[in-house]
């Protein structure tokens, strides 16, 4: 079989940098595109290769779906930090908001609620979370790296870091016009409460309320708690190129606005062509270097290059997939608002498609036709390993 190269990326010297210094270049391997004479920043440039030379497959114009928290605002408080990616730092991220934060050991995220619901991922650390519910019921628990959690509009709680390190984690919100400056505090509510109010409610002297603060504590240091222990693991789907974690209401089933997936893509190998048919994806890069193409119907399509720290949007029903370009794993946490997680294989649609009808929809003859049609899979492959080893999908 003849192997013809479709696009290459060309990594030339530029003579505006040091002899040692490569960064992409806008031109390909079809003589289209040529050098840039003007300012450069080859930082960013080799963080975006696909930005600056697009593969011949990209098409139209299509907005922008890529946002790196390292572009977020830091919001710095005793003993952790805050930062967001909203629909204001990423237009098309209408249906989901994401908050990364930092908490040191003993260090709380003070008592509060919102109007959205909350889903979170621990990226590291230990931490206990506490909350109410409708009923009057508590609900307090020790969690770790891995774990999740979930808060339904309106109900009170509060994160607090444990260990030696405290906790990070990442906290996912059904509305991407949510902004974490916007929640309701306990200390904000009560220094707007008349003192003799607080006295009526709590059935107390007022003079008690003296020492309160007069602004929103958010994020501070307090007293390390006491011992819990509980251990529960979800086991992954395993694949020859990765591994999948699928949580939504089917198993978690308080959360019945956010579904996730987490996701490990072997170096090279591929998350299969899909589309998600009920919510836009919303994606967090963990660890590793991802390439994807999203095809937007209509002659559109755009490809953009993720790194650890990098966010990513695919618009609901839009065909895309996720192709680790690096040599470790690519890591990744896959959202949506939706109750459930849905998604569409390419490679399972075709292989319950009649035999000629996929032959001919393709101009598929000969031996060809046979070789294509036997490799379909009638099951989800979710994540495909490498066709060759230390080669690219692009390079195919």
């Amino acid at each position: 079989m003849t192997r013809q190269t479709v696009s290459v990326l060309d990594w030339r010297r530029d003579p505006a940098f040091p002899a040692n210094v490569k960064v992409p270049s806008p031109s390909r391997s079809d003589g289209k595109g040529s050098d840039i004479l003007g300012p450069q920043n080859p930082d960013r440039q080799r963080q975006e290769p696909d930005t600056i030379c697009p593969p011949i497959t990209d098409s139209g114009k299509m907005p922008n779906m890529k946002w790196s928290f390292t572009d977020s605002h830091m919001r710095l408080e005793e003993g952790g930090w805050a930062r967001e990616t909203t629909v204001r730092e990423l237009p098309t991220s209408k249906e989901i908001a994401g908050v990364n934060m930092r908490l040191e050991a003993g260090v709380y995220r003070e008592l509060h609620w919102h109007n959205e619901a909350e889903w979170a991922y621990i990226i590291k650390g230990q931490c206990r979370i506490t909350v109410l519910d409708t009923e009057g019921g508590s609900f307090i628990d020790d969690l770790e790296e891995g774990d999740l959690w979930y808060f339904p509009t309106g109900y009170p709680h509060s994160i607090q870091g444990l260990g030696k390190e405290g906790t990070e984690f990442l906290l996912i919100f059904d509305d991407g016009n949510f902004s974490e400056d916007s929640t309701f505090l306990l200390t904000d509510y009560l220094a707007r409460t008349p003192k003799e109010v607080l006295s009526k409610n709590f059935r107390v002297d007022e003079r008690v309320f003296n020492s309160l603060s007069q602004r929103e504590k958010y994020i501070f240091q307090g007293t390390m708690p006491g011992p819990l222990d509980q251990d529960r693991k979800k086991k992954p789907l395993k694949f020859p190129g990765g591994e999948v974690r699928i949580t939504d209401s089917t198993n978690f089933t308080i959360s019945k606005t956010i579904a996730a997936a987490h996701v490990l893509i072997n170096p090279h190998a591929l998350r299969e062509m899909h589309w998600h048919p009920n919510a836009d994806e919303w994606s967090f890069f963990l660890r590793g270097k991802a390439r994807v193409t999203i095809f937007a119907a209509n002659g559109v399509a755009r490809t953009f290059n993720y790194q650890a720290g990098d966010v990513g949007i695919v618009p609901k029903n839009n065909a895309h997939f996720v192709e680790n370009i690096g040599d470790e794993p690519v890591e990744m946490l896959e959202m949506f608002r939706a109750p459930k997680f849905e998604d569409f294989s390419l490679e399972q649609w075709l292989a319950q498609t009649p035999a000629t009808m996929v032959a001919e929809h393709l101009n598929l003859t000969g031996s060809r036709r046979e070789e294509f049609l036997n490799s379909l899979s009638k099951d989800k492959t979710a994540v495909k390993p490498p066709l060759r080893k230390n080669k690219s999908m692009s390079d195919l």
